[in-house]
């Protein structure tokens, strides 16, 4: 609990930095994707890494071929984190460690985040993990819906 207490509030706004960099980049990838719209490309993106729930709402609202996209990204992302953890860490700082694993800091990545970053940044690990787990199915929608 003290941990908890010590931390910076601002570091809250970590998943909402993770969010806005996620789909800026997604928006900046659109044009290099062929036969997409920048709606598909956003709601690729809004996944986050979570690639069984965004794979199946994309499925339903825009078909196999995007779903599958979505998830053989989401799953690049959580492969990429668990291998580049330590060097994002180093070379980057432990928040930098931590917003690349998206929504899988609370689960599949939170060991070797915690490992990279620090014991301290298990706590903020988490807190960015389900909050951005919880935004999927909303910016997912959002974007398949537009």
């Amino acid at each position: 609990a003290g941990r908890v207490r010590r931390l910076d509030p601002r570091l809250a706004l970590l998943p909402v930095a993770t969010a806005v960099g996620t789909l800026a980049g997604a928006a900046l990838a659109a044009p290099l994707l062929g036969g997409w719209s920048l709606s598909d490309s956003l709601a690729v993106g809004a996944g986050f890494g979570y690639y069984s729930l965004s794979s199946i709402f994309i499925a339903d609202l825009r078909g196999p071929e995007l779903a599958t996209i979505a998830l053989l990204c989401n799953v690049m992302r959580e492969i990429f984190t668990l291998l580049a953890a330590p060097l994002v860490a180093r070379w980057c700082g432990p928040l930098a460690a931590v917003s690349i694993g998206g929504a899988t800091t609370f689960d599949t990545t939170l060991p070797i985040i915690t490992q990279a970053a620090g014991r301290p940044y298990a706590v903020v690990s988490i807190f960015h993990g389900c909050a951005l787990d919880f935004s999927v199915p909303f910016l997912v929608t959002f974007f398949c819906s537009i």
